[in-house]
């Protein structure tokens, strides 16, 4: 299960982000092209939060769809896997969207004094 590894590394990403500061929130963009399941991510992000500022953390995920466009006919397509072909005949697609991997957002505890 590489989520494990791929989770540890965005955990580790985040906690030097948040300098110190309890973490409440992380945004995820994962593409349904990218070969990383949501689900496991979410399974390993609480196991790798363990005893660190984003122990109480809550997760959310965004799926982005997979998108190409054909080579031949420039239509853009809307892709469940990696490639795939156009109405027009052609499997000459370029992804242009869907492999993604993208912490978006991270929400810190602000302290007021």
């Amino acid at each position: 299960m590489h989520e494990l590894g791929i989770t540890q590394n965005i955990v580790s990403i985040v906690v030097e982000h948040a300098q110190g500061k309890k973490v409440q929130r992380v945004l995820l963009e994962i593409g349904k092209l990218s070969a990383i399941m949501p689900d496991a991510v979410r399974f390993c992000f609480d196991i790798c939060c363990q005893g660190t500022v984003l122990e109480t953390a809550k997760l959310e995920i965004i799926e982005i769809p997979g998108l190409a466009v054909c080579g031949e006919c420039g239509s853009e397509i809307v892709l469940e896997k990696p490639f795939g072909k156009c109405n027009c005949g052609s499997n000459r697609l370029d992804l242009i969207a869907g492999e993604e991997l993208k912490i978006k957002e991270i929400e810190v505890e602000e302290l007021c004094v």
